[in-house]
């Protein structure tokens, strides 16, 4: 780990600080990314702070003190510097979201990680394996918006960073190896261009695990309840899973207690929960039962298409060659094809490498890889 030895980095916490780091980058070719946020503490998470870094220049940037970060949209921009992230999903929607960064060239050290039959891809992991260093996670869940931050927690902001470069050389020249680089590159394409969900004017419950499987008189309390959670959770700036947990939430929502003496029995809150907000809680549940029912809510289920008996029996040829090839190669089945992906094969049983193409979901990689192998599947199936 020659290559991190000599680099030290930088606060930056104004917009004079960051273009003139920004000029350091001139010429770059890559520059490695990673962010701190503050999602286990507030109501509304935020990115609080940015870590990049580059051969021979690092900085750990304030976004809670710089006023304008538009300078970074074009180095993020730019085709071509590569930007090294690991695990970029949270982070690209995040990016985006604060401050409306775009991604161009971006590459994913954890998605090399698994497209090489890694099975742990964790950078803790990562850099273990590879350059027998251990990073200490000691301030992961500290809550990185207070300032000022002590000394040393931005030092374990800056070390991930720092090593993701020397990281990335390595993992590039084993995809080449492998001839697998292109498989890599098109996903991280993809994932470029994720980006957060906002939910804006859909009911709660359609993002709460379990709720298609309640009546309507129950989606209605449980609405009513996320509701409730919502409104407290941004009062008093927490996130809502510290205001009360789902399983709470769920299991008064089965009971609908209209008192708060019931509410009290089913031990789904502490006795300070339900001396703070029983009464509220049970108001909830109530304005839910004045729901009228031609007016309660319904969960959204997608019609299952009429699909070709022989669906089941292609899905499983495909999964056949599917787990082999995988064994093959050494990596995760979902690498070389995910449960969803192979049914849409199946359901639309192509016979051409256009129909393939034309699959929902299905990478140019994985056509040009294992296209004539699917194929060729599908065929010998029909003449069986």
């Amino acid at each position: 780990m020659d290559e991190t030895e000599s680099l030290s980095y930088r606060m930056i916490d104004t917009t004079a600080r960051l273009k003139a780091f920004l000029d350091k980058l001139e010429g770059k070719p890559m520059v490695a990314v990673d962010l701190e946020a503050d999602s286990m503490y507030h109501f509304k998470e935020k990115v609080c702070l940015i870590q990049i870094g580059a051969e021979g220049a690092a900085a750990v940037i304030d976004p809670l003190k710089v006023e304008d970060l538009s300078p970074l949209k074009p180095l993020f921009k730019d085709p071509n510097v590569q930007k090294i992230f690991h695990g970029a999903d949270y982070d690209v929607r995040s990016l985006h979201r604060d401050f409306g960064i775009e991604i161009e060239n971006l590459f994913d050290t954890q998605i090399a990680c698994r497209f090489l039959g890694m099975r742990e891809t964790g950078l803790e992991s990562a850099l273990s394996n590879l350059f027998d260093v251990s990073l200490d996670k000691k301030f992961q869940k500290k809550d990185w918006s207070k300032r000022p931050l002590p000394e040393e927690m931005i030092e374990y902001a800056a070390k991930d960073v720092l090593y993701l470069i020397p990281l990335a050389k390595k993992l590039t020249r084993r995809l080449q190896e492998a001839d697998r680089l292109f498989w890599v590159e098109e996903e991280c394409d993809l994932l470029s261009q994720v980006r957060a969900d906002t939910g804006e004017g859909e009911p709660l419950f359609l993002k709460f695990k379990g709720a298609g499987r309640l009546g309507a008189r129950n989606l209605a309390v449980l609405e009513a309840l996320l509701q409730y959670r919502m409104s407290l959770a941004e009062k008093k700036d927490r996130p809502l899973f510290k205001v009360f947990s789902n399983d709470s939430i769920l299991k008064i929502t089965k009971a609908k207690p209209k008192n708060v003496t019931r509410l009290s029995s089913l031990g789904a809150m502490s006795e300070k929960q339900i001396r703070m907000y029983g009464q509220e809680i049970v108001d909830a549940v109530k304005s839910a039962y004045e729901i009228p029912e031609a007016e309660l809510p319904t969960y959204p289920r997608k019609r299952a298409p009429s699909v070709s008996p022989k669906v089941p029996e292609r899905v499983q040829v495909i999964r056949r060659w599917r787990d082999a090839k995988c064994r093959h190669l050494g990596v995760d089945p979902a690498v070389v094809c995910t449960r969803s992906i192979i049914t849409a094969i199946a359901v639309k049983n192509p016979k051409t490498p256009e129909g393939l193409q034309g699959v929902e979901e299905i990478r140019n990689w994985q056509c040009r890889v294992f296209g004539e192998e699917i194929l060729r599947e599908l065929k010998k199936m029909g003449r069986k």
